[in-house]
This record gives structure tokens, sequence and C-alpha cells, in this order.
């Protein structure tokens, strides 16, 4: 193979692999347009002339092209020499050379692709071009809208119904519209629509995909489109004035299928061809999945000629609905009219009389044969009612033409007999796919449909996956469970696997990927499973590890090729934790794995939808703040869209968790108290409370609720009402608090109880009132008191005391502020070189303090880890600035030690440097002032501010202080006074020091050292000779006064604003701010020891005697988790999801009369009156004109009626004096058959099957035959049927087809046909019956099932008129059954004998059957010997089969009509 062969193959192979992996790849448009090109010249071809016969017109081919369009080859042939021009054998394919994209330029630069295609190109080539090359998503729906070619009006309204509801059904279900693709007629109005979408959404994200498949041959201007590379674009230019009876291209559709065969100037070349794609394309898996529901095709209709008709009769034969536009015109109008008559009401006469009045003119050019066609065509395609919807402009219902459409699919889905209950199923998979609820709520979900959870599942999943949150809703509604969905592990790790492009995928990814590189295998993207111990695992890195999985990991061994999970059913189940025993639980939660779903994808609609099944919502919604913000700051970029609206959902979760939790408050604080700190199993074992501030969600914190828990725990047993003074007074005098001076909680749930008590017994008195049986009373009032509370003891009233954090932390104010007094007092007054008792009290006191951070760095107050504790603890500032002062403090103590007074010193300095720090750490312990609390963080916010403006500051100090140091002093080498006048100087200057040195008045040569050898004065500035300054004054004073002008004025006013701004921001938030803070302090004096430094050590020796030597397990804190019984979790949960229920209603009502809502429902209503009226004006004239028309046709039935009473009376003989007045109604038009369709209203309808215009096997067509011309007693002048015999051609005698009639009527065909003989052509069928169980509920037959797309049918066949049984029979039961069917069919039931509507029937050749039931028993040779068949039938040619005797059976119609008389005889359900 040469080298230039070898190149396109490699381009197409190296293009194909990048189609293939166009998803991860970014191919550069030269690469795309290569491989397009190369593709295209492989597998896409053109039709031209290559014999060139000269027609009448001069110059002119007979295949319509010019002359100089031919090659040389073509005039001048060697091989046609001498014959005449035949487009099938002198048209050839050659590889296309029209392609690429087509630019129509104009506004918006309207760009579409093309390509020129031979009209025998693969329809499967097609179809991977424009999903493969052109990369368009494979269509939910193809609309196929056929009409008019030509211009045609229209009214307004029917117009704009049309455009938008068109657009609507392609915009909601993405689909395809399939139009003929010139600017004219139907085509044009479509692209008119899709050009108005188009300017109306002004973005490209939604594009129609409107594809033009119209004839090469007639485009105009189509020179401009020819390039053998491809054009990339092509510029197009509408010119509808030059074209003569060509036809542009319309501007607004977006790829085009140009069909050549060959000829120039020729119509309707593509018809063939597009049915082709059609058909191919409703042969495709929607959405590519394997659910058996194929991509559906509705064809629209609008006006129509001839060839309109034709195209809806074959779409309608091939069982594609058809939705006709009655008002559009012509064709749509006549179909209209007719398609509510009975078949019998649609005779000649009305359809000429019809075609008449749409088609005005164009009638003149009918003939008698085409009026027949047109009849027969349309009776056949109102006798398939399922197939046809005509939309109605002035009907009731006012809906939009995208209704129609939808509901004419679903109409022929539901009409599939065949199909029961798997029709329901695929019409709701085509109403998700479509994303269309208001179909699914009026046609699916009615009340004939009776569905259950699980036959809605798969629905459920392609909603969740589709992201359709409208269908999951509804979907709920109708009966999905949630807990049945999710109970399997397989269907959650499907939804995992279809998680659409988003961070958390990713990360999932990675993990995928990491632990397959752990268990060593190779990390292939092609191979990756995602299963729940991934998706557990990053949950949990993304809730905190203080959080346990959430799915448990199976106890078996791992594979090789995934982890494998064991989501428990129900119960709970042990789940080990990472460094600790397995000791936690967890549960299976749907509610919680659907919301989870959702939450990580960043999915508003679903995630609302799954918050609402969560039962523990308050947590959930907690949750999803914490995993939301922790994704956010992960994604690394803050301004992203992505990591914005995770903000904005983590705000909104927030928010209703606060909006739950307020509900619960206002209803039971002590309830909604119990649901802050209840530990929750579907969340890894945490807490709401440690959730919302893990989450950092600040106003959660700050609600009344939550800080009246916390203050409740900060006073511990203490009364929340005991004033401060109280407390204080009794930490100086305890034995107050055996006086009742200081009230205790447990006093107040006394009381409280006493007082119920009290109420009790009022109304069980008032109850027991006439009684008098004491027993009964005692019996009702004795188990009240069982649970009486106890008063405190004296020893409890004093413990409670001293452990109460608040007690606590009054007295570690006083022992701090006792430390620095202490300190002040040794740095100050008895500093000595040997450590006095002073000194040696503050290092015991120090020693106190940092046993206290050692033991608050290695208590683990909520479990979480030794190395989270760490991590936290260091994050505090206050952490960081007590250990910054004991090191220093250790610094310090150590140079103090020392022997050297210099050293001795240094530490003593450092001493003091330390007393700073910790007098600034005293500002910690106001943080639970609500007054000084607030002030504290503003502070921190501005000094944050504060170090950047000294940023800027130090701009122009530095500037100003060199250029001044450099112009005043010459070459200063003492670094001291460098910096001295380079930058303290200028930074005094700030605050009012004005410098002397820059002025000569004030020089003074004794204040400075002229060399700078006294280094206690500074340097002189450069001298004259007069020993005066000889800086330049005026510029040294500019510089100051520039200086002074920016760093006072304007640097320090900017601080001043950007520390009122900061004051402003915070000020509104720093009750918030503190309300959060105030948790951590409220957990440290919670728990710290009751004794304060330096007593705390005697706590600290108990804590380490216990812990370390005795091993005691640490002390769990109950204020803080809890513990619940199933019974009491229960109760809760139940009550929290009422309380969820009673937020979300007030929600939606204060919505409802929000004032957006309701100037949005004020518009709408208004719009809608607006379009009434305009409908209500339009329906005026429609509404006259039919009344008009039914009025002449009650004048015309009455002058026949009139005429008819003349001639009865004349036939008696009556005469009249006056001559009869003239009839003008319409009698005159009357022909043979004009009475015929009345004849046969109460007559059983003729054969239709035997009249179908196609006969089967062959490329005859029949005779059209109307119904009204069936039988043979009616004249039909114009019947000339053809001739066909398929078997015996050349008996064609007249005189013997004439002694043979079909008994039914006209078929249209004359001969045999395909039948073996003249007359009627016997068939027998045997019924083989059973019953399947031993109830007798189920009857079954035996059928043959030769495909399983086609009907089955009935055993048998042709058989002699004195044989007992086909011999077709004994080709399938073999010789010995066939026998001893034999013997026994004589005691079998004749069902029906007689003719049969067979589409093989002809006029002289037809079918009659014998049907015969034979009812097998379940232990009789025969039923064992049937059933050997039947085991051993699927590898023969016609594989035997049971089925249910049903009105779903599919067979043949006169079979099933057998099948019921059966099922009727042995009185079963058909």
């Amino acid at each position: 193979m040469d080298e230039a062969a070898v190149e396109p193959t490699l381009v197409q192979t190296l293009a194909a692999s990048a189609v293939k992996s166009g998803r991860y790849l970014c191919l550069s448009p030269s690469f795309q347009r290569c491989s397009l090109a190369s593709w295209i010249k492989g597998n896409i071809k053109k039709k031209e002339c290559c014999f060139y016969v000269e027609d009448a017109r001069e110059g002119i081919c007979k295949c319509g092209y010019p002359k100089i369009q031919h090659c040389d080859e073509a005039i001048k042939p060697e091989d046609y020499v001498g014959e005449q021009w035949d487009k099938h054998r002198h048209v050839r394919e050659m590889p296309t050379d029209a392609f690429g994209d087509i630019s129509f330029g104009g506004i918006g630069q309207k760009t579409g692709k093309y390509v020129r295609v031979s009209s025998d190109t693969s329809c499967e080539s097609l179809y991977q071009l424009m999903t493969e090359q052109w990369n368009l998503r494979s269509p939910n729906l193809l609309i196929s809208v056929t009409g008019g070619a030509k211009n045609f009006y229209i009214k307004n309204h029917l117009k704009d119904k049309f455009r938008r509801g068109l657009i609507k059904v392609a915009q909601t279900t993405g689909a395809w519209i399939l139009t003929g693709g010139t600017h004219a007629g139907v085509m044009k109005h479509v692209g008119m629509a899709v050009r108005d979408y188009t300017l109306s959404s002004g973005s490209m994200e939604g594009q129609i995909v409107v594809i033009g498949v119209a004839p090469w041959g007639v485009i105009h201007n189509s020179h401009t489109l020819i390039h053998p590379e491809g054009c990339f674009p092509a510029y197009y230019s509408l010119d509808e004035q030059g074209q003569g009876r060509l036809s542009c291209l319309d501007i607004n559709h977006t790829h085009f299928l140009l069909v050549d065969d060959g000829t120039h100037g020729h119509y309707g070349v593509e018809i063939e061809l597009r049915a082709r794609l059609e058909r191919l394309i409703s042969q495709q898996s929607l959405g590519n999945r394997e659910s058996g529901v194929k991509i559906p095709v509705v064809c629209v209709v609008l006006d129509g000629g001839p060839g309109t008709l034709n195209t809806i009769y074959n779409s309608m034969l091939n069982n594609t609905p058809c939705v006709v536009l009655e008002g559009s015109g012509r064709l749509a109008d006549v179909i209209a009219q007719v398609a509510a008559l009975p078949v019998s009401k649609v005779t000649m006469v009305l359809i000429g009389q019809l075609l008449k009045r749409f088609f005005v003119q164009e009638y003149k050019n009918f003939t008698e044969l085409q009026v027949i066609d047109w009849t027969k065509k349309i009776q056949d395609i109102i006798r398939m009612p399922h197939l046809l919807t005509v939309f109605r402009i002035d009907e009731d219902k006012n809906y939009d033409v995208d209704v129609a459409i939808l509901q004419a699919l679903l109409k022929a889905s539901r009409s599939d007999e065949h199909a029961g209950r798997q029709s329901w199923e695929r019409q709701l998979e085509l109403a998700v796919a479509w994303n269309r609820v208001d179909i699914a709520e009026s046609e699916i979900f009615t009340e004939e449909s009776q569905w259950t959870s699980c036959d809605l599942h798969p629905a459920m999943f392609s909603a969740l996956v589709g992201d359709k949150p409208e269908f999951v809703r509804l979907l709920l509604e109708n009966g999905v469970c949630v807990q049945k969905f999710l109970e399997h592990e397989e269907t959650l790790c499907k939804l995992y696997a279809h998680l659409p492009a988003c961070f958390f995928r990713r990360k999932l990814a990675k993990r995928v990927q990491g632990d397959k590189t752990r268990r060593g295998q190779a990390p292939t993207s092609g191979s990756r499973r995602i299963s729940l111990s991934h998706v557990s695992e990053e949950v949990r890195h993304l809730l905190g590890s203080f959080t346990q999985p959430l799915y448990v990991a199976s106890r078996y061994k791992p594979t090789t090729d995934d982890v494998r999970l064991t989501v428990p059913s129900k119960g709970q189940v042990e789940l080990p934790c990472l460094g600790e025993e397995p000791t936690a639980d967890t549960v299976w939660d749907p509610g919680r794995d659907l919301f989870l779903w959702a939450v990580v994808q960043n999915n508003r609609e679903l995630a609302e939808i799954g918050w609402e099944q969560c039962r523990d919502c308050i947590a959930a919604a907690l949750a999803a703040s914490k995993i939301l913000r922790k994704l956010a700051q992960e994604s690394g970029e803050d301004d992203s869209e992505e990591a914005k609206e995770m903000r904005e959902l983590a705000n909104h979760y927030e928010k209703q968790a606060i909006g739950v939790f307020s509900e619960c408050h206002s209803w039971d604080a002590q309830r909604a108290q119990k649901l802050l700190i209840r530990i929750s199993p579907s969340w890894g074992r945490s807490t709401c409370l440690w959730l919302a501030l893990e989450a950092d969600d600040k106003s959660f914190i700050a609600q009344s609720g939550v800080q009246a828990l916390l203050t409740q725990i900060w006073c511990g047993e203490l009364s929340v009402e005991n004033p401060h003074w109280k407390i204080l007074l009794c930490m100086i005098i305890f034995p107050l608090i055996y006086t009742g001076f200081l009230s205790f909680r447990r006093d107040e749930d006394i009381q409280r109880q006493a007082e119920r008590t009290e109420q009790q017994k009022l109304a069980m008195d008032s109850v027991f009132a006439g009684i008098s049986d004491a027993k009964i009373k005692r019996h009702f009032r004795g188990p009240s008191q069982k649970s009486e509370l106890k008063p405190l003891n004296c020893s409890s009233r004093l413990m409670s005391l001293l452990m109460s954090p608040q007690v606590k932390f009054y007295w570690n104010i006083a022992s701090y502020f006792g430390f620095l007094w202490l300190f002040a007092v040794v740095l100050m007054i008895d500093f000595q070189p040997f450590p006095s008792w002073r000194e040696l009290l503050l290092y015991v006191w120090l020693t106190s303090l940092v046993c206290e951070e050692v033991r608050q760095l290695y208590h683990d107050f909520d479990g979480s880890g030794f190395r989270r504790k760490a991590k936290m603890y260091i994050r505090d500032l206050w952490n960081i600035l007590d250990v910054l002062s004991i090191m220093l403090f250790i610094a310090g103590l150590v140079c103090r030690l020392q022997a050297s007074g210099t050293v001795f010193y240094v530490g003593k300095v450092l001493l003091c440097i330390d007393f700073i720090i910790f007098c600034l750490r005293l500002m910690a312990i106001f943080t639970i002032s609500r007054n000084l609390g607030p002030k504290i963080i503003i502070v921190r916010r501005m000094m944050m501010d504060l170090f950047f403006f000294m940023f800027l500051l130090s701009i122009w100090v530095v500037a100003y202080g060199v250029a001044k140091q450099g112009i005043l002093i010459q070459n200063e080498e003492r670094l001291n006074w460098i910096i001295r006048g380079a930058v303290y100087e200028p930074y005094l200057i700030i605050f009012g020091n004005v410098p002397t040195n820059i002025d000569n008045t004030q020089f003074d040569i004794s204040s400075c050292s002229v060399n700078g050898s006294d280094p206690l004065k500074p340097k002189c500035p450069m001298l004259n000779d007069d020993d005066m300054p000889a800086f330049p004054e005026w510029l040294t004073i500019i510089m100051l006064c520039i200086y002074l002008l920016f760093a006072n004025i304007l640097l320090l006013n900017l601080l001043i604003a950007i520390f009122n701004y900061t004051f402003q921001e915070v000020q509104d938030n720093t009750d918030t701010i503190w309300k959060f803070q105030r948790y951590e302090l409220i957990k440290e004096y919670h728990s710290r020891p009751a004794l304060p430094p330096p007593f705390i050590l005697l706590s600290h020796l108990i804590l380490f005697i216990k812990g370390v030597l005795l091993r005691y397990p640490p002390q769990r804190h109950k204020h803080f988790r809890q513990e619940l019984e199933q019974t009491e979790e229960e109760e809760l949960l139940s009550w929290e999801a009422y309380m969820k229920d009673n937020y979300l209603a007030s929600t939606r009502q204060d919505e409802s009369q929000s004032v957006e809502h309701r100037i949005q429902d004020t518009a709408e209503k208004v719009g809608a009156m607006s379009e009434l009226l305009e409908r209500e004006q339009e329906m005026v004239s429609a509404t006259m004109a039919k009344r008009l028309a039914k009025l002449e046709e009650q004048v015309s039935e009455s002058a026949k009626a009139l005429r008819w009473i003349i001639d009865a009376l004349k036939s008696q003989g009556c005469k009249s004096k006056m001559q009869p007045p003239l009839m003008t109604g319409k009698s005159s038009d009357r022909d043979d058959g004009d009475s015929s369709g009345q004849e046969t209203d109460e007559e059983s309808p003729p054969h239709t099957f035997a009249r179908q215009l196609q006969y089967p096997g062959s490329t005859v067509k029949r005779f059209p035959v109307p119904e009204e011309k069936v039988s043979w007693e009616i004249n039909f002048t114009s019947y000339l049927p053809p001739i066909y015999n398929q078997h015996d051609s050349s008996n064609s005698d007249t005189s013997v087809l004439d002694k043979y009639r079909n008994p039914e009527g006209r078929t249209g065909i004359r001969g045999k046909g395909a039948l073996e003989r003249l007359g009627p052509n016997h068939i027998l069928h045997p019924i083989f019956t059973r019953w399947r169980d031993a109830e007798h509920t189920v009857l079954e037959f035996l059928s043959i099932c030769e495909d399983a797309e086609k009907p089955g049918s009935l055993p048998g066949g042709p058989a002699k008129p004195n044989e007992p049984l086909p011999q077709t029979l004994e080709r399938i039961l073999g010789k010995k059954l066939h026998d001893k069917t034999r013997s026994q069919l004589e005691a079998g039931e004749q069902v029906y004998k007689g003719y049969v509507d067979d589409s093989r029937n002809t006029d002289n050749a037809w079918v009659e059957t014998t049907i015969i039931t034979l009812h097998c028993d379940k232990h009789s040779p025969l039923m064992a010997d049937l059933n050997n068949i039947v085991e051993s039938s699927p590898s023969s040619h016609q594989p035997l089969k049971w089925r249910e005797v049903s009105s779903t059976a599919c067979v043949r119609p006169y079979q099933r009509e057998a099948l019921r008389q059966v099922a009727q005889r042995h009185k079963t359900h058909f």
C-alpha cells in the first residue's frame, strides 16, 4: 500500500480514537476538522451522472445538470454508447465534496453543519455522523414536521401556539426536529420558531437541534457549499428573489443532510432516505439505556398536499403517531374534519367536498382516481385513532402543541394491546426522559393505573440521575418508598457511580485510585468501581474525624476488585472506629443516604427533597452545612461559581436547621435541648451541637434555645436565675447554701413537679367526685408518687456549688489576679539574687498553670483523638499566648538563675516582658461577659486591620526617612543612629514631634558631632565654610510638608475609616460571634478541676493517679452528649419530623403571601386573561363559520328529504296543481355511492386487512377501494385492480378469475396473490389448552413464535377439506404426536369456522379457517408429549411456547377472538 493510501487511514484511526476519548481531551479545532473530513471521505458518498444525454433543452442532460458540470468521461462515454439514459444505471457514487460548517451571516452569525449525502447512504452512517462527528446527544424524542412545502397562511394564534409548543417540547425533552430544510412552507415556520427562541434565550446552552433533510438538486447556490476538503465555514446567502424553481436553505436550521440522487431540479428525492432515517432512530434505545424503551417518533402535520398524505399514511402504518393541526390549511384541515367521524361516514362525496373547500383552485387538478386514493388512505388513517391526534385551537382545553405531541405519543404507547403493564412503564420512562411532570400527572398517574413502589424504582433512578427534582417529588407522592428504593446496597452504589461532574466526584475518583494503588493494582480508569467504603471514608473526611463511618465495612475479606460493604437492613451493628474498640453503632437510614447523595453534588433541589425525607432533619441540615463548607474550602478556588454555590447552599441548610429548631424550642424547650445533645447514629454518632460548632454555624449557636442550653451547662446544678452577687457571697460564706439563699435546679424541678402533681390531683378529684371507693382512688393516685424527685442533701449542695463552671470561673479569675499581683510584687519589690518565698510561690503557681495546660492538651473532651485535640489546641489564639508566656517565663527563669549579673538582668527583662503577655491573656477571661466579650472580638479584628495599615505606613516612613537621612547626613556608619534617623524620627513625626535638624535657623553645632565620634550625639549635617548646614533647606521643608500631608492626614484618616468600617461590620455580628465563642469557654471550665491554681495541683495529682496508674476510663460529659433509649429516640425523632412539617408549611405559607409571589401570580393571571381574550376574538369568526356550514348542511338534508317526499307522492299517483319548486341543495352532487355510507351502518364493517394498499411480500399495490365501494353490489365503474399471481404468473385468464369472487367484497387486486389456489384456501388451527396451576386460575394455550418482535400464531396451517389436521402440524409435532393428536381431535370442540380477513386475500382467492379447541389434562399422555416438544422447541425453526389466554396475547386478531370464546367456555377471565 502506498503512502498516499496509508495517510487517510491513519488519520481516520487517530480521529476515531480521539473521538472516543474526547471527553477527557481538549482537541484543537484544526484536528477536529481533520478528523471530520477524514471520516466523511471514508463513509459518505455523493451521486453524479456518468452518461451525458442531452434533454429537450439545449446543453442540459437528462439528469438536469448542464453539460459543463459533467466530467469528460460522462460526456464521451465508452461503456454506454447507444443506451437510453437510466437513473439507476447511469448515476454512480463518488466521495462527497460538500461538507463542513455553513454560515448564514447576519445578526448573531448563525452557523450550522451540513453534508451532501447519496440517497443510498446507510442510515447507520448518518446516525453515527450526527452523534459522534457532530457531537449531538442522542434524542429523547424525534419530531418529524411535515406539510406544505410552499408558503401558506396560518392564523396568528395557531402560529404562536405551534411555535411556542414546538420549541417547548424540543427544549424540555431534548428532542430532534426533522424537517425539509428549505426556507419555505412549514420548514420556514419551524425556523422562525427556532429564531424566536434563540433571540429570547440569548445563550447557546439549550440549543434546539433542527435537522433539515433537503434534496441537493433543488438547493439554490449549492456551488458555494462545494469544496473537496470541506468548508469551515461555507458562506451561504439567502436569495429568495433569484431562486426561481429552486429553494434556499433555511437559515435557522442547525444541521443539514442534503440528499443527492444524481439529478437536478427534482423534489421529493429525500423522502425515502428520511423515512429510513426516522425508522432507524426509532429503533435506538432511549438514552442509551437497556430498559427496552426505544426513541419515540412523532409526525406533526401542517397544511400539506398529496406528498404529505403519503408521508402520514406510511408513518402511521409504521406505528408512528401523527399530530394534525386543524386550521393550518389543506390536507391538515381535511383530516381534522373527518377524524371524529365513523369510517362509514367518510365517503368519496364527503372527501370531494372537503377537497373542494380547502384546496380551492388546486381541486380542479384532482382526478377521480386521486379522490378515490385519498378517500381510501384517509379512511385507513382514521381507522387508527390511537395514532391520530388532532390539535383543535377552539377546544376548551387551553394547552399548547407540546402537550398534544406528548399526549399523542403516550396514547400510541398505551394502545399497544400486547404490552399490558409494560405499556404504562414505557410511558413513565418516556415522561421521565422528557422531564414533563404535567404529562405524567394528567396521563400516567391516573385512577386507572395502580402503581407499586417497585414499579416506580427504574423511573426514580432515572429521575435522580437525570437531575429532575420535580419528577422525583411526583414519584414520591405517587408511591415510591425511599426505604424500598434504597433497600439494596447496589442501588446506592449506582447512584454514586452516576454522579455528575462535581468536586466530590473528583475526590472520590482519587480515593478509588489511591485504594487500588495501596492494594497493588494498576490504577486504570476503565476499571474504577465506587463502593460505599470509599464514600464513607470521603464523607468522614468532610464531616471530621470526630464522627464515625456512616457505612459499615463488610466482615468478609475484600476482593481484589472492590471493597464490599454491608448496609444493615434493620437494627444496629457494631462499627470499629480508628484507633478505638468497636463499640460504636450505625444504622441504615435511606432518607439520609438520598440526602447525602444530593448534597455532595451540590444539587439544591434534590437535596431539599432528600432533606424532607430525613427524620433526623436538624442533624442532617447541620451535617450538610459542614460538608459543603469543607468542600468549598478544599476546592481551592474561593471565587469559583461552584464554591460560591456550595457556601450558599451551606447557609441555606443552616437556616433550615435554625427554622426547625426554633419551631421545636417554641413548642417544648426541654425536648429541643435533648435534640442538641442527642447522639445521632445516622450521622456518625455525633450531636447537633457538635456538628454546628464544626460547621462554624454561628447563627445556629446564637439561637436562644442553644444559648439557654449553654447557660444551663454554665451554671451547672445552680439555678440560672441566681444573681451574681449571691453566688460570689456563697463562694466566700458557703454555709449560706443550706439556708435557701441560693437556688438550685433540683429545687425548681421539685417545685414544677409538685405543681403538676397538684394539677393532676385536682383533675382526678373532679373525675372521681362521685366515687366513694377509696381503693380505686388509691389505685389511680399511687403511681404518681413513685417518681418524685428528692431534694439535694448537704454534701450534694456543696459539691454542686464547687463543680459549677460558673463558680470555677470566678475562683480562677480571683486566682489569676492573685498570680498577677504576686508576679508584679516579685518584679518590682522582691527580685533578689536568691529567690525569696514569694518568688518560690510564684514558681509553684506557674507550675500549676503549666500542668493545667498539659491537662487541656491531653484531655479528650469529645473522644476525637489526641491529634485532632492538638490541632484544635494550637488553633486557639489564647492557647498560643499561654504557651508563649510559659516559654518566655522558663527562658527568663533560666537566665535569672545564672550567676552572671548581665544574664541575671536579662532574665528580669524577659520576665517583665512576660508579665505583659500574662496581662494580655487576662482579656480571654472577659469573653464570657455579654458587654466586654463582643468588644474583645472587635479589638482582634482591628488588630488585623492595623497590621495591614502598618505595612502601608512603613512605605511612607521608610521612603521619607531614607531620603531625609541621605540629604542631611554624609556617610553615617553607626547603625543605631541610621535606624534612628531613617525610621524612628519619621515615625515620631506622625505623632507631632516635628524635627529641628531640617531648619537652619534652629541649628546648634554643639548638639551634634561633626565626625560622628561621640556615640551619644548624632552626626552633624554637611557644613559649609561658615559651619552652617549646606543642605537645601527649601527641599527638606517641602518633603516634610508632603510627608505630613500623606502620613498624618491621609493615612491616619484612612486608619480611622478602616476602624469605623470594621466596627460597623463586626458590630452587627459581634453578638452572634460572642455567643459562638462562648461555647469554648464553657466547655473549658466544665471540664476543669474545681480547685483554682495553685491548689489545682492536688486535682492534677489525683487525675494522674486515676488515669495513668489505676487506668480508670476517662469521664464522659453527659451534658454535651446523651445516649437515648430506643423508645425515647423514636418518640423524639417523630416529634422532630412533625415540627419539621410545621416549619415547612409555615415557610410555604409565608412565601405564598410574599409581595414577589403575589406580583408573579397577578402577572400570570393577567397573561392568561389576555390570551383568553385574544383566543375568544379569533374563535368568534371560526364559530360563526361552523354554524353557517352546519346550517347549510341542515338545509341540504331538508332539501333531500323534501325531494324524497315528492318522489314518494308521485309514485303513489298524487298530483299537484302547481309545479314542485326546484331544489338547489346538494342533491345534484350525488352519485351512485351517495347512500352507500348509510346502508352498512348496522352491518359488520368490511374487511380491512384484505384492502391494504401494499400487498405483502411484493411490490404490487392494490387499487384503492374505499369502504363504501367494497360490496360487489355497489357500482364502481373506476375499479381497475391489477392481477397478481405470486406462484403462477401465467394464470391471468379473466374468465377463470370471474368464477371466483371474494364473499366479503372487493380487495383491490385480482388473481391468486400469495395463496395456493383460487377460491377458498382452508386453514386449520387446533388450540391446545391446559391449566397452569392446580387451582385452575390461569388458562394457557400452545402458540408458535417465529420472531420475538412479530405476533405469534396458533399451530396449524393449510389443510384440504377432508384432512383432520394440516401437514405443517406434522412437521411441528412429529409423526407420532401428530397421529395421536389426530385421533383425539374428533373429541375437540369447534370454536370458529369461516372467512378470515387476511392481507393475502384477493378478489378471487381468500382464506377460510377452522379453529378447534382441545383441552389437555395435566396427567394425560398427550400433555406429557406436548411438554417435551415445548422444552425441545427453542432450537427448532418454529419454537413452541405455552402462553396465557388473555386479551394481551400476541396473536392475530381473528385468533384472539377465538381465544376469547375458549376462555368463555372454560369460565376464566380473558
